[in-house]
């Protein structure tokens, strides 16, 4: 009897052929997503001076590829249900090697813009196989460790990503924050063909294997009605809240939004309705969405501050967000002690109050408050972005039905890139009205002036200028941390709606996820 034990406890801790391949091409594509986020905001103010682009289209360059990615990621999970996770893998990986090639050798924003969507579509089809072709690789306690391991390389990634993008962009120019993402794709994607084996879905009346059918439907109505939701955010400042094409936007983003509802309602499509009625789960997607947008939304703006007053070059930048990239991952290895400890609506709510203080601080700096302050509310930033996403992801796989946890989990995942574009175009606003507030009066409200300081090109103002110019800059970032941080103390008194939810989270296999897409 000994034996037979000890043999099944052996094998539910193997790992199948292929294993260590697999496991080696997935972690490459999640540093690649992850990276590609993190090291494009580093270089959002060379990209505008080269291009000559304004705020709205640096604002896009960034939430093009979050949009496109969260708003695909829930189909990208059904169709390699459907015809294989590694099919969907290699050919995300390739969609996203000639989107980065797009990117790179882009002659004008529309063309930079419409490649970063490209990329966010190979990015969604790159991340969503992820975790179950790391499961179908290993067993047991491989498992696990596989995936703990998976979600350490990927946040290491996020972490070095601003450093890594400050030094393409200061030695080779910030195209090659793009192009040096070819190589590396060929490689991962003729690796996949050759060594990672097939997985897919068992097409089973189990709860725990049934493939998911296609919704393009419901695909094209939320991309549609996220578009047209953000389109007026971005453009709104510039052209004015009541123009036309503003006003027709929006109401189409209301009417696209409600067929999408009512298309949902009807079961069985790209989202479970059934889930959002669980008081719990519904606030962990939330929260997550909130969280997202109150931090990494603001980051472009942090930015190109950053460069504006402490930093006169992307690499120096890069160095100014090590506490937050650092505490960001430092805090994480404590998490889950912590979640043995507390109830995930105490460390919810915790993460949004650190958060929320590390904002306030970053405004004080915009301020003028000094280099110690701004150091301090990085730190206060990253740590409660640490704290937060682990209980939530915890919450939304724990409190559903156990053959929807695939679902909740992709549900919530969803809801973290479509925060950061969100973010991105609700702060762009509030940065534009408060800059054009201050540069109202005078020569400083010139068009030309006024797109050279939102994306922080002070050199091509007159001497004269500059002194206003950086004022106002200061102030509008300033702006943006508080409005941030009121969006925090929201987070704060939405935590007690995770009360309705279990104690202890899930463990650390839902948790790779939300390291490696938020990237995204």
């Amino acid at each position: 009897m000994i034996k037979v034990n000890f043999q099944t406890e052996k094998a539910s801790c193997r790992r199948r052929p292929g294993a260590a391949w697999t496991f080696a091409l997935v972690s490459a594509g999640g540093v690649m997503m992850t990276l590609d986020v993190t090291v494009v905001n580093v270089a959002l103010s060379d990209v505008a001076r080269d291009l000559d682009a304004g705020l709205g289209r640096v604002q896009w360059t960034v939430s093009a590829y979050s949009l496109a990615f969260g708003a695909l990621l829930l189909t990208a999970g059904a169709l390699s249900d459907r015809i294989g996770r590694r099919v969907v893998f290699t050919a995300g990986m390739g969609l996203f090697t000639l989107a980065s090639a797009a990117c790179g050798l882009a002659p004008d924003a529309a063309t930079l813009i419409a490649a970063r969507a490209a990329q966010g579509l190979g990015g969604a089809m790159v991340f969503a196989p992820t975790l179950a072709l790391i499961a179908a690789a290993y067993e047991g306690a491989r498992r696990q460790a596989a995936i703990a391991s998976y979600a350490l390389v990927a946040s290491a990634a996020g972490a070095l990503g601003p450093v890594v993008g400050g030094l393409f962009a200061e030695a080779l120019g910030w195209r090659w924050i793009f192009l040096v993402n070819v190589p590396i794709g060929l490689l991962v994607v003729a690796g996949a063909l050759a060594r990672m084996p097939e997985s897919a879905a068992r097409d089973t009346g189990a709860g725990t294997g049934p493939r998911r059918r296609l919704d393009p439907r419901g695909s094209l109505l939320a991309v549609g009605a996220l578009l047209a939701l953000h389109y007026p955010l971005v453009t709104g400042p510039e052209t004015g809240w009541t123009a036309p094409p503003v006003l027709g936007s929006a109401a189409l983003g209301v009417l696209l939004t409600a067929a999408l509802v009512a298309d949902q309602r009807r079961g069985g499509g790209l989202i479970d309705m059934a889930l959002l009625r669980i008081r719990a789960f519904s606030g962990a997607a939330v929260l997550g969405f909130l969280a997202r947008l109150s931090s990494l939304g603001m980051l472009a703006f942090l930015t190109l501050w950053l460069q504006s007053t402490y930093a006169s070059s992307p690499l120096e930048a890069g160095l100014w967000l090590l506490p937050l990239t650092g505490s960001l991952l430092l805090a994480g290895l404590f998490v889950n002690r912590l979640q043995k400890r507390f109830p995930p609506d105490a460390l919810v709510a915790a993460g949004f109050a650190a958060q929320g203080l590390g904002l306030l601080a970053l405004a004080g700096a915009g301020a003028g408050a000094g280099p110690a302050v701004l150091v301090a509310g990085l730190v206060l930033l990253g740590t409660g972005g640490a704290v937060i996403f682990p209980p939530l992801m915890g919450v939304a796989v724990g409190t559903v039905p156990e053959d929807r946890a695939g679902m909740a989990s992709g549900l919530t995942n969803a809801c973290y890139p479509l925060g950061t574009a969100t973010g991105v175009a609700l702060f762009g606003a509030v940065f534009a009205a408060r800059l054009d507030s201050a540069l109202a009066a005078g020569p400083a409200g010139a068009p030309p002036v006024r797109e050279a300081v939102e994306t922080g090109r002070f050199d091509l103002l007159s001497p004269a200028l500059r002194p206003l110019a950086h004022t106002a800059f200061s102030d509008a970032f300033t702006t943006v941390c508080l409005a941030a941080a009121a969006l925090c103390a929201l987070g704060v008194a939405t935590a007690r709606t995770l009360k309705a939810g279990p104690a202890t989270a899930a463990g650390p296999a839902p948790v790779a996820p939300v390291r490696a897409a938020e990237a995204s």
